[in-house]
């Protein structure tokens, strides 16, 4: 008989890639990660890792056992949500992962629409988009909110896992509300600014990729004076101070930073979409049925708000 346990360390072993990384991050002791997988070696009446002095891996056998391990793990959980959906109650902890700006824009209207259920518990914490699904399919979070600026950034075919499109945000202007350009109701070509003081985040980061490709349509050169800060809503600060200009995601004003004035692009098409990424068999589940619905309410409110600037600033 496979131990469920074993399975779990078995499949996080597959995740991380050693013995050690995958101690760390489950807070056992390396030595006890290898007992166990040793066990479970006994068990399946094969060698499941390829083991050297430095380091491990998975033999065939292991991988086989890995896809399976992932659907017997799935299907129990998916036992469980069937199990505790016919009491109809939302219970126990949800524990979402987002992105840093979904989570300050998600958070409060995720919070206001959760409240009313006295048994629920929501746990919402920051992180990237990759390890955002890795805690997802590892069970260590239940929904991620991700953020994809490329189509083809996330594979999105998974047997395990859904996604659920819930916005899209397109990159907007931000000036100081004193600017020259902030009362303007004239079609703002972003090449008459290239002589801006103009902020971004560091280069590599998606945002970043996107301003440089809309800066640099002209002639394919960045800005010549670009500062650069990490932390989307630490540029809306600087920019309420009169220190420059940026280009952010629409979410960003969510932080709702004062003495700024925003301005909708033509590129209006430029932007990241916003999705919810779910176990499949944990769909049913009561506790991530009502908080997947509060997100979807969330997304609408939030894109309504987005809109309502493209309105205040119709060009």
């Amino acid at each position: 008989m496979l131990d469920l346990r074993r399975l779990v360390l078995l499949c996080e072993f597959a995740r991380r890639g050693s013995i050690a990384a995958t101690a760390t991050y489950l807070g056992y002791s390396a030595s006890a990660v290898s007992q166990q997988l040793a066990e479970l070696e006994r068990e399946a009446g094969t060698a499941l890792l390829d083991r050297t002095a430095r380091s491990a891996e998975l033999t065939d056998a292991g991988r086989r056992l890995v896809g399976h391990a992932e659907q017997i793990l799935s299907l129990v959980e998916e036992a469980k949500s069937d199990l505790s959906s016919h009491g109809n109650i939302p219970s126990g902890r949800v524990v979402v992962t987002a992105f840093p700006t979904g989570a300050i824009a998600f958070a409060p209207i995720l919070a206001r629409a959760l409240r009313r259920y006295e048994q629920l518990t929501l746990r919402m914490r920051q992180g990237h988009a990759q390890n955002a699904i890795r805690d997802v399919q590892s069970g260590d979070a239940d929904i991620a909110l991700i953020d994809i600026w490329d189509n083809d950034a996330v594979e999105r075919n998974s047997s395990t896992l859904r996604f659920f499109p819930l916005l899209h945000d397109p990159l907007v202007l931000v000036l100081p509300s004193d600017h020259a350009l902030a009362e303007s109701t004239n079609i703002i070509d972003v090449a008459t600014l290239r002589n801006e003081n103009w902020m971004a985040a560091p280069a590599g980061e998606p945002s970043r990729i996107h301003f440089d490709r809309l800066i640099g349509a002209v002639d394919g050169e960045p800005p010549d004076i670009l500062w650069e800060f990490e932390g989307l809503g630490a540029l809306l600060v600087l920019v309420s101070e009169g220190l420059g200009i940026a280009v952010v995601p629409g979410l960003t004003l969510a932080a709702g930073v004062g003495g700024i004035a925003v301005r909708h692009l033509p590129t209006s098409h430029t932007g990241r979409v916003v999705l919810a990424v779910v176990r499949r068999a944990s769909i049913k589940r009561p506790a991530v049925s009502v908080t997947l619905k509060a997100l979807h309410g969330a997304a609408r409110e939030l894109a309504g708000e987005i809109e309502s600037v493209s309105l205040a600033y119709r060009y």
